[in-house]
């Protein structure tokens, strides 16, 4: 049993605003972190090669990252029982390679599944150039709040899914992660200890340091572009989908993609080592 979310709270410490300053720097180490040039593929040369730079469409996920903000006192969440279950990300217009960007996140949507079982938060962060003040990306996160619910006096269902097609996937990639994988990933900002001390990681019920959620997210986003986009960065409008399972740093991730209909895609992941699904009810939109 958890302690209801205080909706008072929550709304009167939104939105968030977050500066970001980034160079060409930080952009080759996203790409790193999220194991561009491990496989010796020259696709992704332009994603860590100072010459021609490109950033990855999914590094807007950390640009003006707010930081583990839900384990601010003034926000009165169970924080410890808090779960990262989806991620979305709509493209507007390219990430250049450095700049200074604002961050406003705000509360999207919230569903109370009850006082025993949660509530499902949605936060929507977009991102913008601070000189232009033109929009480049919005970051959805979906939290699962497991110590929260019974807020409303409701029950309220959250949006069902959409399943991938029920058909052999159009293509696939499989791309490894390496052991320090993790390590590498939380030098983006995110420096959870449960990603690097095995004794976190134990106290938390698991067997080792998992990788970051969106450190998978980003080695999913790396096969899409190569298997939708054609390593183009700029065709990539937007890409989403569910955690289901945890990533240990040294798995190998294989992504399956279908197509759709023009521009639009599906997409899971799996880690075949253990057959354990990853990422589930991927959805991607893309310029053909």
């Amino acid at each position: 049993m958890g302690t209801p979310l205080d909706l008072e709270k929550l709304e009167s410490n939104m939105p968030l605003v977050t500066e970001h300053t980034y160079t060409s720097h930080d952009t080759i180490l996203y790409a790193l972190s999220v194991g561009a040039g491990s496989t010796g593929d020259e696709g992704d040369l332009q994603y860590v090669y100072e010459e021609n730079l490109e950033a990855l469409p999914t590094m807007a996920v950390v640009l003006s990252y707010p930081g583990f903000w839900q384990q601010r006192p003034e926000f009165g969440m169970d924080w410890k029982r808090i779960l990262h279950a989806e991620q979305q990300v709509f493209f507007h217009k390219p990430l250049a390679q450095e700049g200074r960007v604002r961050g406003v996140t705000s509360v999207d949507r919230l569903y109370d599944k009850g006082p025993d079982k949660g509530a499902l938060l949605y936060v929507k962060r977009e991102i913008r150039n601070c000189d232009t003040d033109e929009l480049l990306a919005t970051v959805v996160q979906g939290s699962f709040l497991r110590g929260n619910g019974g807020f409303s006096g409701t029950t309220q269902s959250s949006p069902r899914p959409t399943p991938v097609p029920d058909r052999t996937p159009d293509d696939s990639l499989d791309l490894p992660t390496s052991a320090a994988q993790a390590m590498l990933y939380r030098l983006n900002g995110d420096m959870n200890p449960i990603h690097i001390d095995p004794e976190v990681a134990k106290a938390g019920g698991l067997e080792q340091p998992i990788l970051h959620g969106l450190c998978t997210f980003g080695v999913a986003s790396r096969a899409i572009l190569r298997l939708l986009c054609g390593d183009s960065a700029a065709r990539l409008r937007s890409i989403g989908g569910r955690f289901t399972a945890p990533v240990f740093p040294g798995d190998s991730i294989l992504t399956e993609v279908w197509r759709t209909g023009v521009g639009t895609g599906a997409f899971r992941c799996w880690v075949k080592e253990r057959e354990s699904l990853v990422i589930d009810s991927g959805t991607v939109t893309f310029d053909e």
